[in-house]
């Protein structure tokens, strides 16, 4: 569970600087490259926990 709090902070942190970034820096192309940070964030946070579990059920179940 603490990992879950973790990874959220860390998430928002992020979040939180490159708002701040887009805000002082108004510029498409960067604007773009952040869209594009934070889709990878995203899908790394929510799919990274389910093929970990994944892979943990395989290893129990092989074994």
């Amino acid at each position: 569970m603490t990992d879950k709090i973790m990874a959220l902070l860390a998430l928002a942190v992020l979040i939180a600087y490159l708002g701040i970034l887009f805000f002082y820096v108004p510029r498409v192309d960067l604007g773009v490259v952040i869209g594009a940070t934070l889709l990878l964030v995203g899908y790394d946070f929510l799919f990274h926990d389910r093929r970990l579990r994944a892979k943990e059920q395989a290893k129990a179940d092989r074994g």
